[in-house]
């Protein structure tokens, strides 16, 4: 099997990562991409519908002035305008 080079210190934490987890590196490895990587596709496609839902509202006409909402956001957090 072809092994990934890394740098020493993602290897230990991997090392660290597997030994806490119960698991040979391989599978730590494995499993914690698989996990990245299905957060990733996720997050991704919530950007996307995201900003199709925002292109749909401007496109609808339900938008506001900037500063409305600059105003708003100011007030909500209390923040100095």
């Amino acid at each position: 099997m072809e092994m990934l080079p890394l740098k020493p210190e993602r290897r230990a934490q991997l090392e660290d990562y597997a030994r806490r987890h119960g698991k040979d590196t391989v599978s730590a490895l494995d499993d914690a991409l698989g996990d990245w990587l299905e957060w990733e596709r996720q997050d991704f496609q919530e950007a996307v519908d995201g900003i199709r839902r925002g292109y749909e509202d401007v496109k609808a006409g339900r938008t506001r002035p900037a500063a409305e909402f600059i105003a708003e956001m100011r007030r909500k957090h209390g923040l100095p305008g």
